[in-house]
C-alpha cells in the first residue's frame, strides 16, 4: 500500500516537472519567434534596398557604355 502511494507521488511530481519544462519551452518559442518577426521587421527595408541596388547595377551592365575608354 506504501509502495502505491510513493509510486502515485513520483507519478505526479514527474508530471509536475514534465508540464513546468513544457510550459517554459512554449514560453521560449513564442519569444524566438516575436524576436524573429521584429528582426524580420527591422531588416525589411534594408533588403529591400539592397535588391533595388543590384537590380540598377544589373541594369547598368547591361545598358552599352558611351565611355569610349571601356571598349
Amino acid at each position: 500500500m506504501l509502495l502505491l502511494i510513493v509510486f502515485g507521488v513520483v507519478v505526479v511530481l514527474a508530471l509536475v516537472v514534465l508540464g513546468s519544462l513544457g510550459y517554459a519551452l512554449l514560453g521560449a518559442v513564442g519569444r524566438v519567434v516575436r524576436e524573429l518577426q521584429a528582426l524580420q521587421r527591422d531588416v525589411a527595408p534594408v533588403a529591400a534596398q539592397l535588391q533595388a541596388s543590384v537590380t540598377a547595377a544589373a541594369a547598368a551592365r547591361q545598358r552599352p557604355s558611351d565611355d569610349p575608354s571601356h571598349g
